[in-house]
Formats: C-alpha cells, sequence, structure tokens
C-alpha cells in the first residue's frame, strides 16, 4: 500500500519504513549483528566497502552540479563534503579514516599508495555508484536533495551505528580487536548533522506533488544502497572459510 503523504513527517515516517524493512531486517544487518559471518566474510565487505566510501565524495559532488547556484542549497551538501576530507584536520579524512577500519579487519592486505587494495571493487559497489552519479546527471534541485536528505544522510547514522556495533560482536574479536571508529564518528557526529542541513530546505516543500517527489527519491535512492549491502551479502556467503 503505497503510504498517504500530507506532510514532510509523513515522508519521513515512510521513508523510515522503507529503511527497516530493506536494511535493518535485511541479510547483512542481520547476519552481521549476529556474529554469523566468518574472518574471511568481513574481510570482503571490509574491502568492498572502502571503494565505497572513497567513492563517496564523487556523489557528493554530483549531487552538487544538481543543486542551483544559491547557497542555501550547495552549501548543505559542500558541508558533507568538507566533512569527508576531514574538515582540513590531518588523517580526520574519510578515506584516511576508513583504513584504520580496513587494516584492523585485514591487516594483511596490500594497498597501493593512495590506500587502495589490490583487489577489484565488486560489481555490486560499483553498479551502486554508477546508480547515484547517473541518477544525479539527469535530476532536479528537489529530487537532487531529496535524494541526499531522505535517500541517505536521514538513516545513515543508524545504520553506520548498527554496522560499527556489530562489528564489536565478541564473535569478530577473537583474534584481533576491530577499529570501530569510522562508524561510530558517522553515527555520533556527522549525519544528524548533515540530515539537518538537508531538512531545512525539503521542508518548505508542502504540495503533495512534492511530497510524492521526495518520497519516490529516497525510497529509490535508499533501495538502491540497500541492494548493495544484499549483494555484498551474498558475494560473503561464497565464502565459507
Amino acid at each position: 500500500m503505497e503510504p498517504r503523504l500530507q506532510t514532510y513527517t509523513d515522508v519521513e515516517r515512510a521513508i523510515q519504513a522503507v529503511v527497516d524493512e530493506a536494511f535493518f531486517h535485511g541479510d547483512f544487518l542481520q547476519t552481521l549483528g549476529a556474529g554469523a559471518y566468518t574472518d574471511a566474510q568481513i574481510r570482503h565487505f571490509a574491502i568492498q566497502y572502502s571503494y565505497y566510501s572513497r567513492n563517496f565524495p564523487r556523489v557528493l559532488g554530483a549531487a552538487i552540479s544538481a543543486m542551483p547556484p544559491i547557497d542555501t542549497w550547495w552549501v548543505p551538501i559542500a558541508d558533507n563534503l568538507w566533512d569527508e576530507a576531514g574538515r582540513g584536520v590531518p588523517g580526520r579524512a574519510h578515506e584516511k579514516l576508513y583504513l584504520t577500519f580496513l587494516r584492523s579487519v585485514a591487516p594483511d592486505v596490500e594497498l597501493d599508495d593512495h590506500g587502495i587494495p589490490n583487489v577489484p571493487m565488486s560489481p555490486a559497489v560499483g553498479k551502486a555508484i554508477d546508480t547515484f552519479i547517473q541518477f544525479f546527471r539527469e535530476a532536479t534541485p528537489l529530487q537532487a536533495m531529496a535524494a541526499v536528505g531522505l535517500g541517505s544522510e536521514m538513516f545513515a547514522g543508524a545504520v553506520m551505528g548498527r554496522i560499527g556495533a556489530s562489528f564489536q560482536h565478541p564473535r569478530y574479536n577473537e583474534s584481533r580487536v576491530i577499529d570501530v571508529r569510522f562508524w561510530q564518528l558517522h553515527a555520533d557526529e556527522h549525519e544528524p548533522r548533515h540530515y539537518q542541513l538537508c531538512k531545512n530546505v525539503l521542508e518548505t516543500f508542502t504540495s503533495p506533488e512534492e511530497l510524492r517527489t521526495m518520497y519516490e527519491t529516497g525510497k529509490f535512492i535508499a533501495l538502491s544502497e540497500a541492494q548493495m549491502y544484499q549483494e555484498l551479502h551474498e558475494e560473503m556467503m561464497r565464502w565459507r572459510v
């Protein structure tokens, strides 16, 4: 049944229902939280997510290109992008911060001078990145803001917080201690602010057509990301040792 959308709060509630089903009840988070993946499987995830993380600034750049030349629109996305750069603090760029997690899970992985693994990027990750960037090439400003805000930032903190907490499961830390700072930083500090900046723009749109556009956009982007996690899970299940 399609949700009844009369207010922005209705849109948020409808997107949250999508997220609860696709992410929190999905195979990846359920299996991860149960401590049911093997070391080889979480190694595969850590390597593949590194590609998603390092490509996310490109996604934000594409989103900025879809915004009108009005600071109230592009600055919220630029602020998000600046966080990806660690706000200029050495070692805080997310690309570098992610390596603390990756090396704690897969200390033997070979990395080049830029920190890129010598393992090819999964088709699941490549498809997700390409889907997002292609979407922004044709998106209206409202669709672009909804994609970032409702399709990602609204729930990213909760999802990343769950991932970080799950990686603290005793099963995954029997032979080493996994560094989850990358996940905690997003959950506790960055994502709530990122969403609020987007929401400040989005909640000014109140017509039925605009509410429907925001919902459909948020749902599409959220499900595209959820599909990446599902496909990574399916790849991981082929790593049985």
